[in-house]
């Protein structure tokens, strides 16, 4: 396993925790929005973090701890995942999963084996034509349905989540995203940053003002148990 960054204490990756996170290379989608560029695109450029450097850290702040943030890029494509899963755990963390929903096979089968505290999952538009848009490929809109269900009928934590572009989403794609994921238990808008985009046009890209993400949590708790905001100005 290849591991690309890694930050030893946060506190907003993971609500209410204290955790690492650990960053992997690639992704299978190409978001024009993504502020994770070299992340995505230029993978090899960025220096390795070793494992041993990792297990050093995590032994020696195991006792304020809570858990691992495992990011990416797009962490299921890498078929070694399992295993870093299985060592963090053997090492006494907790584990989120940031994903984009596109393998539903693999998110099955590590929820089934009990391998995942806390699962987050990136909606990136309405389940339409528009996903393809906002994900930067032709998106794959029933592997993403059925993770939305997996994740739902799962039983473990988890939390939806929408950065909201201007020039991609409005307030009825956001109701239209609700609506889907109508009765789910928590639903993050996340506000854009004009930063360091993989379509780097976007850096001119001003953020949609506080007061309209704030309308459009109020329409998404129409349908969803909890609404928050990140990034807030």
């Amino acid at each position: 396993m290849r591991i690309v960054g890694f930050s030893k204490t946060s506190l907003v990756d993971w609500d209410g925790c204290v955790a690492s996170t650990i960053y992997l290379p690639g992704c299978n989608f190409r978001c024009p929005a993504c502020h994770n560029r070299d992340l995505v695109i230029n993978p090899d450029s960025l220096e390795e973090i070793s494992l041993g450097e990792i297990e050093s850290y995590i032994r020696a702040n195991k006792d304020f701890l809570d858990g691992v943030v495992i990011t990416g890029g797009e962490p299921t494509i890498h078929k070694d995942l399992r295993d870093l899963i299985t060592w963090l755990r053997h090492l006494g963390m907790k584990i989120k999963l940031d994903t984009n929903g596109s393998r539903p096979e693999v998110i099955k089968d590590l929820m089934e084996d009990e391998l995942l505290d806390f699962i987050a999952m990136d909606i990136k538009a309405p389940l339409n034509e528009k996903y393809n848009d906002v994900s930067g490929i032709e998106a794959p809109l029933e592997e993403i349905k059925r993770s939305i269900s997996l994740i739902m009928e799962s039983g473990i934590d988890y939390e939806f989540r929408t950065t909201v572009v201007p020039i991609f989403l409005n307030e009825d794609d956001i109701e239209s995203i609700a609506a889907f994921i109508g009765g789910a238990r928590k639903y993050a808008l996340q506000q854009f940053r004009p930063k360091n985009t993989i379509d780097e046009r976007l850096s001119a890209l001003n953020p949609y003002p506080t007061e309209k993400i704030r309308r459009m949590a109020e329409i998404a708790k129409s349908y969803v148990k909890r609404v928050v905001i990140r990034g807030e100005a």
